[in-house]
């Protein structure tokens, strides 16, 4: 598999077995997800699979081979954001590999709960962060422009603002990001989205499937809870109080949401 420049495609927390993957979101910003790694390697072993591949399908191969090399299958995978997504799809492709799926912040399963999540993140952005979104919106859409890795980190940082209830003081921990793996991904998502694809392939999962979600999160949380209660076989949703889209960071949310994640390992 191919690398970020500097980073390996897989970090281990605790010791093996390894019975559970936290798979990050983006797509293209990897290790978000490391706080949560770290909290729960107190449980068992934890993989933290750092995904590069431009297309779904890439994506799905990395995954599968690190969790055959590296995983005590069938795992848990615990996915957030995109990496919710990307678990969603990697189980009903390879549903033996699973145990259980954790979807925290998930994106929508049906294109018509997506189109209100730019629209709810400007509408919490101050002037000059408004203004900061526009120009690297535009830096994005740029094929031009030379710096657009950096633009996705920092846009990223700025949706993160719109995305949080009340924010504990936290270190970031994202890594490299690539812009060309957030683009490749996500536009054979949005297509699949749109079609009925994504939902559809929820038929072939056979494993029980929780998801968590904050009550702030700009994704709406009825994107995730109602496509999937009527899709999946086993399917639990519960909902954060006073919570964004990561969780692991809310002031209000942090306590319980580990509880949670702790009860359902």
């Amino acid at each position: 598999m191919k690398n970020y420049p500097g980073i390996n495609n897989l970090r281990k927390y605790g010791t093996s077995p390894f019975n559970l993957a936290v798979i990050h979101g983006g797509p293209g910003a990897p290790g978000e997800m490391a706080p949560v790694a770290r909290e729960l390697s107190a449980f068992g072993g934890v993989l933290e699979p750092l995904q590069t591949a431009i297309t779904i399908e890439g994506q799905v191969r990395e995954l599968s081979e690190v969790l055959e090399k590296h995983g005590a299958l069938p795992i848990t995978l615990i996915g957030f954001s995109w990496g919710a997504m990307l678990s969603f799809m990697f189980t009903a492709l390879h549903p033996h590999m699973v145990k259980k799926i954790i979807l925290i912040g998930s994106g929508p399963y049906e294109e018509k709960y997506a189109a209100s999540i730019t629209k709810t993140r400007i509408s919490r952005l101050g002037k000059e962060d408004l203004k900061n979104f526009v120009r690297l919106t535009e830096t994005l859409n740029d094929p031009s422009a030379k710096n657009r890795n950096e633009a996705l980190c920092n846009f990223g940082k700025l949706m993160l603002k719109a995305d949080t209830y009340d924010s504990l003081p936290h270190e970031e921990e994202g890594l490299e990001c690539n812009y060309e793996s957030f683009k490749g991904v996500w536009e054979e998502a949005s297509e699949l989205r749109s079609k009925g694809k994504l939902l559809e392939l929820g038929k072939e999962i056979r494993c029980q499937v929780v998801a968590i979600h904050g009550d702030y999160d700009p994704h709406p949380f009825e994107g995730v809870k109602e496509p999937l209660s009527r899709t999946l076989k086993d399917f639990r949703f519960i909902l954060l109080k006073k919570c964004g889209h990561q969780p692991w960071i809310e002031r209000e949310a942090k306590e319980r949401f580990y509880s949670l994640l702790s009860n359902e390992i």
